[in-house]
């Protein structure tokens, strides 16, 4: 055991020794942005530059993937003053959008008939007249999207010209809103970042309706009293409406699991590097993300809600592995606030190629515990073949998404740690309940 642990801490370690190198690069790349949007605002002062951005710095210290980051341009107004309707109709393209994303809806951001000091806000630029009794008319994601990025080229030039940013340190060519968003690289010092900007509307408090009540134990108890105080934040969605983005509020949640005793944010930080190294060539193959595994920890931390469950590495990893094959198995990877929604739908994965590599790393992580390519460590397999039938059960019935079924898989692993005298239990009822399946004969 001492030496399997000794392995782990390693491993981690190599991570953990380049966070503040990577805090100081996406710092760096940041400054550069910053200063592009804050020439920005001056141009046009409805388009805010966000300053508060240091747990995106935090978290991206965290990561080893290289997947696009976002950057959040607020819109300078009070989003309480503009009518936000659903939108209860909308083409084919972008209902078939709304089944990928978290929230259902989609919302169309309207001037009251009677609102005064929003003259700004209804300039062709950014607005469409509407004949609506209640409506003066609409603000249009496509226009707004546009009138950012004429923004941001006038920015860059101007920045370029007065030497605000070196030379080589913003790559625009891939600039345009097609895609709803906006895309820069922006270099770090010796890597190119990749920022996706995005017109976001800030903390609307009416409609943000999760689909959760309560989180469980593994939570401060005010945990999620204290995101939905946040309130909601709008992007586009399509050329005419804007959703809900969830982004800062998961990013909330995962400030709060930091805060935490023990290995939670050091086990995505594992995964995060074996995902990008193992699973997915060094980035070369498209496959999981580092969104896809912040959600898996967000599970983890209330299906294991004991300070034991987190207090070993080791088994603190397994925490989050379980749960991520179970969910390959299955797939369903539902997001923590909006449970009905499948962050795995269409995202075009090879949910079945990817379920064999977690499971092969669950099987024999020393084979995947590698600082260098000439480290090599043999070890015997964990469980026998043909977990995937029980990892299968909560497709079908849902109870199974529980705490004493994912004990009873970390059992199979040889990680389970627990003395709790109730969870024990109900592991072992849960156990005997299944032992037919796998046993069919007996």
């Amino acid at each position: 055991m001492e030496v399997k642990i000794s392995l782990w801490h390693h491993y981690l370690h190599a991570i953990q020794s380049r966070e503040t190198p990577k805090i100081q690069d996406y710092q760096r790349a940041e400054n550069v942005l910053l200063t592009v949007l804050e020439r920005v605002q001056e141009l046009d002062s409805r388009f805010q530059v966000d300053y508060s951005r240091d747990l995106e710095a935090f978290h991206f210290a965290l990561r080893t993937s290289e997947d696009d980051l976002t950057m959040e341009v607020p819109l300078w107004v009070d989003s309480e003053a503009l009518l936000v309707q659903e939108a209860t109709d909308g083409g084919l393209e972008e209902r078939g959008l709304r089944e990928n994303l978290p929230s259902p809806a989609s919302y169309s951001l309207g001037i009251p008939r009677d609102a005064a000091g929003l003259e700004r806000w209804m300039t062709e630029d950014i607005f469409s007249p509407s004949e609506s009794p209640e409506c003066q008319g609409y603000l249009l994601p496509s226009k707004v999207l546009r009138r950012l990025k004429d923004l941001l080229v006038a920015a860059i030039v101007h920045c370029k010209h007065h030497c605000l940013i070196m030379p080589g340190s913003l790559n625009a060519a891939n600039l345009k809103e097609e895609d709803l968003h906006m895309s820069l690289l922006v270099s770090s010092g010796w890597r190119m970042i990749r920022f996706n900007i995005i017109p976001v509307l800030k903390k609307n408090h009416n409609i943000l309706h999760l689909q959760r009540k309560q989180l469980a134990r593994g939570f401060p108890d005010d945990s999620l009293e204290k995101i939905q105080r946040q309130g909601a934040d709008l992007i586009p969605s399509s050329s005419h409406h804007w959703r809900i983005s969830t982004d800062n509020l998961i990013t909330k949640l995962l400030s709060i699991v930091g805060s935490l005793k023990g290995y939670r944010l050091d086990s995505l930080s594992i995964l995060d590097r074996v995902n990008n190294e193992g699973w997915r060539e060094g980035g070369k193959k498209a496959g999981l993300t580092f969104d896809h595994l912040k959600m898996v920890l967000l599970w983890a931390t209330e299906l294991f809600p004991s300070p034991e469950d987190w207090s070993d590495l080791e088994s603190s990893v397994y925490r989050l592995l379980v749960i991520l094959l179970c969910c390959l198995a299955t797939k369903k990877l539902p997001h923590f606030l909006f449970p009905q929604h499948n962050l795995f739908q269409g995202q075009g994965l090879d949910l079945n190629s990817l379920y064999q590599q977690v499971e092969k790393f669950a099987g024999q992580p020393e084979q995947f515990l590698k600082i260098h390519v000439t480290h090599l460590f043999s070890s015997s397999p964990r469980i026998d073949n043909g977990i995937k039938a029980f990892l299968q059960l909560p497709a079908n019935n849902q109870s199974y998404w529980d705490t004493a079924y994912f004990d009873v898989l970390l059992d199979k692993f040889q990680v389970y740690n627990i003395q709790d005298k109730n969870r024990i239990s109900a592991m072992q009822n849960i156990f005997l309940k299944t032992k037919k399946l796998e046993n069919p004969s007996s």
